[in-house]
C-alpha cells in the first residue's frame, strides 16, 4: 500500500471512530504518551539557573531526541508489519490515531450549540477546551471569534500538515510531524520557561506547518465560492503573529465575511493582534455553523486530492 492511501485509509477510520472514549480510558492516546517523555526531558534538562545558549542547546536536543524516538519507533511498526491486509490494517488503525479531524470538528460544535441557544456561560466553557486565552473576557462575538481561529488553524495542524507527512514518508513521517507539533505545543512559547528551551521546536514547527498551511487556505478558498477568501488571504494572511496560523484563518476570515485575530487576553497580558479582514463584521453564532460547513467541504478536498495522489502513485 502505497503511503497516500495509507493516509487515506487512516483518515477515513478516524473520520469514522475517531478514538474512542473506552479506548482512551483503557490505553489513554499515543500523543499523551508523547507528552509524557516531552514533559520528562523538560523537567530533567530546562535548568532556569542555565544561559539563554545553554537552555536552547539542551531544548534542541531534547527535541531531536523526542523526535528521532518516535518516528524509530513508528518505523520499526511499519516494518515489522507484515505486507498484507491485516499489516495495512493495522498500520492504517495506528495512523489514525494521529489525525484529529474528527475530534476538531466536535470541539467546535460544542460551542457552536450553546452560542446558538444563547447560552454565553455554556460556549465559555466549551471553548476553553480548545483555546488558551480567558473565557470569561470574552462576549458572543469573541466566543464564535476565538471558536473559528481554533478550527482554521487547527485544520492545518491536526489535519492537513499530519496527512501531508504521512502521504510523503508514510507513518514514520506521520509519527514524526506529530512529535514537532507536539513539543511546539507544550514548550514552544514565548515565556520565561521555555523562550529558550523551546525555542528550536517552535521553529521547526513554523518549518513543518509551511505547505500544510498555504494548502488549507487554499481549500477553505477553493470551496468558499467566492474570490474574497482568496483575496483576503493573500492580503492579510503576513500580517498574523505565526507564519503559517494566517493563512487559514484569513482564508477562512475571507470566506465567511468576517474578522477574525485582533486583540485578546491571556491570564492578564493583552496580546494586540492585528486583525484579519479588519473592515469585516464580528462573527455571530451563525457565521460559525457556517464554518463548520466550509471545514467539511474543505475536508472532502483534500480527500479527493489525498485519493487522486494514491490512484497516482497505483498507476505509476
Amino acid at each position: 500500500m502505497s503511503a497516500a492511501a495509507l493516509m487515506l485509509a487512516a483518515w477515513a477510520v478516524e473520520a469514522l471512530l475517531g478514538w474512542p472514549q473506552w479506548l482512551y480510558r483503557l490505553i489513554r492516546h499515543p500523543v499523551v504518551w508523547l507528552g509524557t517523555g516531552i514533559s520528562w526531558l523538560e523537567r530533567a534538562f530546562n535548568e532556569p539557573s542555565w544561559p539563554h545558549a545553554a537552555r536552547y542547546v539542551a531544548g534542541a536536543l531534547s527535541s531531536l531526541f523526542a523526535i528521532s524516538a518516535t518516528t524509530a519507533l513508528a518505523f520499526a511498526i511499519s516494518r515489522a508489519l507484515p505486507d498484507t491486509i491485516l499489516g495495512w490494517t493495522i498500520e492504517a488503525l495506528l495512523a489514525s490515531s494521529l489525525i484529529a479531524s474528527r475530534s476538531l470538528y466536535t470541539h467546535v460544535a460544542a460551542v457552536a450549540r450553546p452560542l446558538s441557544a444563547y447560552d454565553l456561560a455554556g460556549a465559555r466553557t466549551a471553548v476553553s477546551q480548545i483555546v488558551g486565552r480567558d473565557p470569561a473576557q470574552l462576549d458572543e462575538p469573541g466566543v464564535a471569534r476565538a471558536a473559528l481561529e481554533s478550527l482554521a488553524e487547527n485544520a492545518s495542524d491536526g489535519v492537513t500538515a499530519p496527512l501531508f507527512w504521512g502521504a510523503l514518508f508514510g507513518l514514520p513521517g506521520l509519527a514524526a510531524y506529530k512529535a514537532v507539533n507536539t513539543l511546539d505545543s507544550m514548550i514552544g512559547h514565548r515565556t520565561d520557561r521555555y523562550a529558550a528551551f523551546g525555542g528550536f521546536a517552535a521553529r521547526l514547527d513554523d518549518v513543518a506547518n509551511l505547505v500544510p498551511a498555504r494548502l488549507t487556505g487554499l481549500a477553505f478558498a477553493a470551496m468558499s465560492g467566492s474570490t474574497s477568501a482568496l483575496r483576503t488571504m493573500l492580503r492579510d494572511a503576513s500580517h498574523h503573529r505565526s507564519p503559517n496560523a494566517g493563512w487559514p484563518e484569513a482564508a477562512m476570515a475571507g470566506a465567511l465575511g468576517i474578522r477574525l485575530s485582533g486583540p485578546r487576553l491571556y491570564g492578564d497580558r493583552v496580546s494586540d493582534e492585528p486583525w484579519l479582514n479588519a473592515a469585516a463584521p464580528d462573527p455571530t453564532p451563525d457565521t460559525l455553523k457556517r464554518g463548520l460547513r466550509l471545514y467539511l467541504r474543505a475536508m472532502v478536498l483534500l480527500a479527493l486530492l489525498l485519493a487522486a495522489a494514491a490512484l497516482a502513485r497505483s498507476l505509476a
